[in-house]
Formats: structure tokens, C-alpha cells, sequence
């Protein structure tokens, strides 16, 4: 494996808890005010599958980000597709909110709990990322 990591550390338990804090805050906020918000339910159904898709498109960037990185193959259109789902939801979620009967304020809310959300997501995937590549390091080094 071709790594262009040169030093490798594992996040510190304060930046995975906030990571993972940052998550369920906005994730929780976000359903809660859907719960709450004066939306049909098949409108409630569309911004709750937007989160989810979105969390699901960043985590993806993020992975095939990070096997390039690592040296591993990622393909083409896997990519293409990852960046292309960022966008995708990005789209689906500004017209929701411009053409949603909300509140400005309530827009914002979505908006910037939706943001939240996905990079949390990113982060607690990078946490990840680096705790396995590091315990893969240490393993190496161990061996040797």
C-alpha cells in the first residue's frame, strides 16, 4: 500500500466526542423540527430522504477521497458518482427549502442543521479512518 501520509495520529476522545456530538445534534435537531414543522407528510418524507442521501453522498466523497489518498483504487465513475450525489443533494435540498412553506427562520434552521449534519458525518468518517489506519501502522511496526 502506497501511503503519502508521512505521520499518522489518532484524533484525540474530546475531537471524536465532539465529532460524534456535532452528528447527533444536528441530526436530532433537524428530525425534531421536521416532527415539528408545518409540512404535509410527503414534504417531511422528501427533506428526511434528503439528509439521509446526504449523509450517505459525503460519506462516500469523503471514503473515495481517502482511498486515493491511501493509494487504493478507486474507479472513475465511483467517484464521479460520489461528487455528482454532493451535488445532487445540495440542489434537492436549496429548492425544498425556496419553494417549502416555512418561515425564513425555519428555513435557516433546516439549512444550517442539515450543514451541521453532513459535516459532522465527514468527520466522525475521518475519525474513523484514522484510527484504523493508525492501529494498522502500530500493528506494522509492532511486527517488524
Amino acid at each position: 500500500m502506497t501511503n503519502s501520509i508521512t505521520q499518522v495520529t489518532k484524533p484525540t476522545s474530546a475531537y471524536k466526542l465532539a465529532s460524534i456530538v456535532a452528528l447527533l445534534l444536528g441530526s436530532v435537531s433537524y428530525s425534531i423540527g421536521l416532527i415539528n414543522a408545518d409540512l404535509q407528510l410527503n414534504e417531511k418524507g422528501y427533506f428526511l430522504i434528503i439528509l439521509l442521501y446526504g449523509l450517505f453522498a459525503f460519506v462516500s466523497v469523503q471514503k473515495s477521497v481517502r482511498d486515493k489518498i491511501e493509494g487504493m483504487p478507486v474507479s472513475k465513475v465511483y467517484n464521479i458518482i460520489c461528487w455528482a450525489s454532493v451535488g445532487i443533494v445540495l440542489l434537492l435540498m436549496t429548492i425544498g427549502l425556496f419553494n417549502a412553506p416555512l418561515a425564513l427562520s425555519e428555513k435557516g434552521f433546516f439549512a444550517m442543521s442539515f450543514v451541521l449534519s453532513l459535516f459532522a458525518a465527514v468527520t466522525v468518517q475521518k475519525n474513523i479512518r484514522d484510527n484504523l489506519l493508525v492501529d494498522e501502522v502500530t500493528e506494522l511496526e509492532q511486527s517488524n
